[in-house]
């Protein structure tokens, strides 16, 4: 069975046999086409991580900036939640940072749908541009009763 067929019918046994074959420094047996599809895959993956939790970091800071009355435990947990892991994934992934604005762009329109969703505003009610600087979203001591 080629490397191709396996890759098709049988993902995992295929992932084995790339793994084997680069450690023993067999090059030219390598499914080099869908091979360089996975890593690039990989690599989006953590793209992805970063605007999916910017959108809901920016989303919680929006509920707490939006509705003073209904802060809690939970929003505050969230917004801290995701600024650690935000944090970590770009320590582990530091060429991450230079996606930042770009991120925080995309982040903040899921982040619009999240409010959308679960508070009483409209998108009419929000600012189509993101009210925070990256040195808010990551500044512990912002919004000011969020610090735990």
């Amino acid at each position: 069975m080629t490397l191709t067929l396996l890759y098709e019918s049988d993902f995992y046994n295929w992932t084995v046999e790339q793994v084997k074959r680069l450690r023993l420094g067999k090059l030219d047996g390598l499914d080099l086409e869908n091979l360089a599809e996975e890593i690039e895959s990989l690599g989006n993956q953590k793209k992805s991580e970063l605007e999916n939790r910017l959108a809901v970091l920016l989303g919680h800071l929006l509920k707490w900036d939006l509705q003073p009355n209904l802060r809690g435990k939970s929003w505050r947990s969230t917004i801290r939640e995701q600024r650690r892991e935000i944090k970590k994934l770009i320590r582990k992934n530091p060429s991450l940072k230079s996606y930042l604005d770009e991120a925080m762009t995309d982040g903040y329109e899921s982040a619009l749908d999240l409010v959308v969703r679960e508070t009483p505003f409209d998108y009419k009610d929000l600012s189509r541009e993101c009210p925070y600087v990256i040195a808010q979203v990551f500044d512990d001591n912002f919004p000011i009763g969020v610090e735990v």
